[in-house]
């Protein structure tokens, strides 16, 4: 029996990779924050 949700790397990265967020300023927003809060990880 498989598993309910099998995720795919491509997809992860493409929708939340850092070069996804950098591409609007939301997502930059994002990244700013989570280096202001002093995340380990800024993204997938």
């Amino acid at each position: 029996m498989k598993r309910t949700l099998e995720g795919t790397n491509r997809k992860r990265k493409r929708t939340s990779g850092f070069r996804a967020r950098m591409r609007n300023p939301d997502g930059q927003n994002v990244i700013k924050a989570r280096r202001r809060k002093g995340r380990h990880r800024l993204t997938v």
